[in-house]
């Protein structure tokens, strides 16, 4: 069965702060890089990151109540690869460490990734989003980017589900 997602160069839902207020609403997930939508933040020292990284105003929470990644090597018996969905029972919405920029007047979003943490790493080996307790969204939104990089880890999967 079919779930609805948010998918690369779609609307989907941020929240960012200003004046010390929340402010929820859809930005394009991609940011645009030479003429490609970037979705997902791997290298944190990178000068392009950088600048958006580096102001608070420029950090967004993405909320999700769960994620997908496909399986790195085909099933054997159809020869195709499988969506694996993740999420975290104890919380049915969470929120990834984004960043965001206009680009011709129209926001966009990425969202931070990280190692892979134990449940994760069998079936995407590369990277996992970053996911921030929910006791770190205000330091993620507002601290200096040295207090905010702390906050780029895996998720502990032992909290975690995977289907």
């Amino acid at each position: 069965m079919a779930k609805p997602y948010v998918a690369p160069g779609l609307p989907g839902p941020v929240v960012i702060e200003r004046d010390g207020t929340r402010i929820s609403g859809l930005m394009t997930w991609g940011v645009p890089n030479a003429g490609k939508p970037v979705t997902n933040v791997r290298n944190l020292d990178s000068p392009f990151w950088q600048g958006m990284l580096d102001r608070p105003h420029h950090r967004c929470l993405v909320p999700s109540t769960e994620f997908e990644e496909w399986s790195a090597k085909p099933d054997p018996a159809t020869g195709k690869k499988r969506a694996h969905w993740f999420s975290i029972p104890s919380r049915p919405v969470f929120a990834f460490a984004g960043i965001w920029r206009k680009v011709e007047d129209v926001p966009h979003f990425a969202f931070l990734t990280t190692v892979a943490n134990a449940l994760v790493a069998p079936i995407h080996p590369k990277a996992m989003p970053v996911i921030l307790d929910e006791a770190d969204y205000d330091r993620w939104l507002t601290a200096d980017w040295p207090e905010a990089a702390r906050l780029v880890a895996p998720y502990p999967s032992q909290l975690m589900a995977v289907a």
